[in-house]
């Protein structure tokens, strides 16, 4: 196309009047000089102009003929197109509204889910070659993951060629204790190897890194703070060069991380220090623990397999000068995966169960617009015969309906976007606390370009059944109304339609119902203990008043004892790890009766260190045996207590009582606990979950005081209530002791459980605005059909059908319809159970309870929906009927 046809073009769209009258100037120059040539051939004026005219043609109709051989006229038309329609939303604002409102659901709910899914599964981590990002994880004898230790670090970092660098990290809790920037925290950081932040290609915005030297046992006491601690705590970027103190110690802040850093493997931490951590030769101390995270890049030349088969050879050839402890032993390899899925692989079943419940909602909203722009199809059906019969193309008919359902949609996907703003808001704002990268859900670029092509798509899927309908109506009817078998046909493709709207969401429905019954018997689960009035709160020793064992229990007695003096305490304890809160403290065991077997062989148990109290505010049953005591003090006899299913792991049905134990770091000694009572199982993990073998000691007969400890209070009344009484008790002893975590057993309970109730919340929702489109779409088609049906109805109640029988015939053929669709949707609901079949717990995909009940729903629905048509029916007079035939 050469340059002069497209500026032509382009000035002809931008002044059509202009071109309009130089296509005329023009054609009228030929018709001149046509006429004297003729003229000059002899012919008459009047012969010579006809000829002329013959020849070229009306000025008028070869004007339309050169203005519609150009693309600028299809750009042109279109445009009209899109102006009358527009023209046509305004005139229709029932039509209009009901419409654009059902997309703007549909579209907007799948825009907010794409928000949050394009970040979590899709968009690739916000790292160089992020792709190349690997975890390193440990594997316990039943090939579950487990955190590595820092002998296995060492090991992997001294003999693998697989990674182009590895870096290790682990949870630190320091306290800042600075009064005049706050109230005493305890922050949440990482020990990290220097080539932490390098790993992710990321370095800070001021200061600088961990470099090697930093990273040695005994290396100077330094800092990086996350942008936002720097901000919220202390003087922003001045940070750098600063001194904190933390755990009364002296801490020099070298950089600051930029607020785009997203540390992917723990996001709450905001501070990080050097490891400066060796394993010896010494097997058993902290290094030995499995609770680093090893995080490793790939090299250019290694895959996720070749990496895999290296660390497998690797175990199976041991060095002597790295020692490998039993519990690290390498002999099953290494579990590489993706960092991506590592990190979304608990949040993955949920967010996708939410993905197909949206695509049911966004697809019943297709349908239903689909069905409301057929009811308006039908009803302009003399207009599009008019047209056709004027000259109109059936193509061009076609065309401008297509183009009417693409401005209906966009507007909708445009409301729509509002919509998806709200929706992105209610999922941030109800997301569990292990959902990944919850700070990049938001409206991106990429998420405006889905509802975009989303809207599009909708606009061309939606309008295309209804103009092919109209268009085939316009051409068999001509100008006369409607045959018998062209309404019939427009009634088949509503009620199938309908038919869908039904069967998917009943398919949401049961869904809905399954998760809400399985939530229903989670919570009914006892949990081993009573959580009723029990708040808890998360207490740190920091500083150097706590350096001695001896100063950190008489810390936790004075504490306790002024927290008993609270009105309204009725029980109060402390304990080292809190069922259901995510504490994990777990050590292997020797059982003396097999002490010739390897350390640590028996398996390993959830370790709890409690004060006296502790068993009564918790009101944990005893089964056998006592509770520990005052009298289980440092010196005295070593005691422990066992839960029921570590008793029957020891000696199954026989009595544990005295039998005797070494745990962690016992092992190999001669400190040996003998086992003075049993308790119930508590529930630790979630509720879902089998109560894992534990055993409680008292905190001054383990070998360590935990600097950090859990106080559990049961109240009389209003257990938050108590909150700043306690807080005001502690701080009696030690005013500078951070408090953190304050939470009722309730909202652990309820926390346990989050994945469920976030999925359940969401497909909720989306269940039941699909079942009120579902409703909207089925009385639609009924009203649709009394109306197309009027004169029908007129003649039979003219020769003598009663109300009863109008209205049974109505009620009829809605149940017809929604009975149509639930014998589908039951086996569409079944095969999308199945994508929640992690989530359940005490149901089966073909729960009868659900299915019967979801059931009743929609016939409900359907006998609500076909209610005000029938009465219309009735209200049908037989002579008013007849006569507007």
């Amino acid at each position: 196309m050469s340059l002069r046809r497209i500026t032509r073009a382009i000035a002809a769209l931008l002044r059509p009047r202009r071109a309009d009258a130089e296509v005329t100037d023009e054609v009228t120059h030929y018709l001149e000089e046509a006429t004297a040539a003729n003229l000059a051939r002899g012919m008459t004026k009047d012969e010579a102009r006809r000829a002329a005219l013959l020849e070229v043609g009306q000025p008028t109709t070869v004007r339309e003929e050169v203005r519609s051989s150009g693309w600028e006229h299809l750009v042109e038309t279109t445009l009209r197109d899109i102006r009358y329609g527009f023209r046509r939303l305004v005139r229709s604002p029932l039509f209009t509204a009901t419409a654009v409102l059902t997309l703007a659901i549909g579209i907007g709910a799948s825009t907010a889910v794409f928000s949050a899914i394009h970040p979590i599964l899709l968009e690739p981590l916000p790292f160089p070659e992020a792709h190349r990002l690997v975890t390193v994880d440990d594997r316990n004898s039943e090939g579950i993951p487990m955190p590595a230790t820092l002998g296995t670090y060492d090991e992997v970092k001294a003999r693998s060629r697989s990674f182009a660098a590895l870096a290790a990290a682990d949870l630190w809790r320091p306290s800042l204790t600075e009064t005049e920037t706050g109230d005493p925290e305890q922050l949440m950081g990482q020990r990290v190897t220097a080539g932490y932040f390098g790993l992710f290609g990321a370095v800070p915005l001021f200061g600088r890194g961990f470099i090697p030297e930093d990273d040695r046992p005994g290396g100077p006491r330094v800092v990086i703070l996350s942008y936002a601690l720097a901000q919220r705590r202390f003087s922003g970027p001045a940070s750098v060069g600063r001194t904190v103190e933390l755990d009364s110690d002296p801490y020099l802040v070298i950089g600051v991380m930029p607020p785009s850093f997203e540390n992917v493997i723990a996001p709450s931490v905001e501070i990080w220090a050097p490891l400066q951590e060796r394993t010896t030769a010494v097997v058993g101390g902290r290094e030995w623990g499995h609770h680093y995270a090893v995080v490793g890049r790939l090299a250019a030349t290694s895959s996720i397999e070749s990496a895999s088969q290296e660390i497998l050879a690797i175990g199976q050839n041991p060095f002597p000068e790295f020692a490998r402890p039993p519990w690290a032993s390498l002999s099953q390899g290494l579990l590489i995966r993706p960092l991506q899925e590592s990190i979304t692989q608990s949040a993955k079943p949920a967010l996708l169960a939410i993905v197909a419940a949206v695509s049911l909602l966004l697809v019943i909203a297709s349908v239903n617009v689909a069905n409301l722009l057929l009811a308006r199809g039908a009803q302009r059906r003399d207009e599009f015969a008019m047209r056709m019969a004027l000259g109109a193309s059936r193509r061009r008919v076609l065309r401008q309906l297509l183009t009417e359902s693409v401005v209906l949609v966009l507007v909708g996907g445009g409301l729509g976007l509002l919509v998806a703003r709200l929706g992105v808001q209610a999922l941030i704002a109800v997301s569990p606390p292990g959902l990944p990268r919850v700070s990049a859900i938001y409206l991106s670029l990429p998420v405006f370009g889905f509802a975009a092509g989303l809207s599009a798509l909708i606009g061309v899927l939606v309008g295309l059944m209804p103009a092919l309908a109209a268009g085939r109506a316009a051409a068999t009817d001509g100008l006369h109304r409607g045959s018998n078998r062209s309404v019939g046909g427009r009634a088949r493709t509503r009620s199938t339609l309908v038919v869908a709207e039904v069967a998917l969401a009943l398919m949401l429905l049961v869904s809905a119902g399954l998760l809400l019954r399985s939530l229903g018997r989670l919570t009914s689960v006892a949990p081993g203990f009573d959580p009723d009035q029990v708040i808890t709160m998360q207490v740190v020793q920091a500083g150097r008043a706590f350096d001695s064992p001896e100063s950190q229990l008489l810390f936790y007695e004075q504490a306790l004892q002024a927290v008993r003096g609270v009105s309204g305490v009725v029980e109060a304890g402390f304990t080292s790890q809190l069922p259901l809160s995510g504490d994990i403290d777990g050590f292997g065991y020797e059982h003396q009766e097999r002490s010739g077997a390897r350390p640590g062989a028996d398996g390993a148990a959830l370790r709890y260190a409690v004060s006296p109290g502790y068993f009564a505010a918790m009101r944990i049953p005893l089964v056998a045996g006592r509770l520990l005591d005052q009298t289980d003090r440092d010196g005295a006899p070593l005691a422990v207590v066992i839960n029921r299913s570590f008793a029957e792991r020891l000696v199954g049905k026989r009595n544990p009582l005295g039998q005797r134990l070494r745990f962690g770091p016992q092992m190999g000694s001669e400190r040996w606990m003998e086992v003075v009572g049993v308790v119930g199982d508590v529930k630790h993990y979630t509720l879902a979950v089998d109560a894992p073998a534990a055993f409680y000691t008292a905190t001054a007969q383990w070998d360590w005081v935990d600097n950090v400890a859990t106080l559990v209070v049961r109240s009389s009344a209003s257990a938050t209530a108590l909150v700043p009484a306690l807080k005001t008790a502690i701080w009696s002893v030690n005013p500078n002791v951070p408090i953190q975590r304050i939470q009722t057993m309730d909202g652990f309970i309820a926390a346990s459980s989050g994945n469920r109730r976030f999925t359940l919340l969401a497909i909720e929702v989306l269940a039941v605005t699909a079942l009120l489109l579902s409703a909207v779409g089925l009385y639609g088609v009924i009203s649709g059909s009394v109306s197309e049906r009027v004169r029908e109805i007129g003649v039979r109640t003219a020769l003598g059908a009663s109300p009863g029988d109008v209205v049974g015939q109505v009620v009829r053929h809605a149940l017809t319809l929604t009975l149509t669709g639930v014998g589908i949707g039951v086996l569409g609901g079944y095969l999308a159970s199945r994508m929640i079949k992690t989530m359940l717990f005490g149901v089966t995909a073909l729960d009868p309870v659900t299915y019967g009940g979801v059931i009743l729903l929609m016939v409900g629905v359907a006998l609500l929906a076909s209610w005000a048509p029938a009465r219309r029916a009735v209200g049908i007079d037989p002579l008013i009927a007849l006569r507007s035939e």
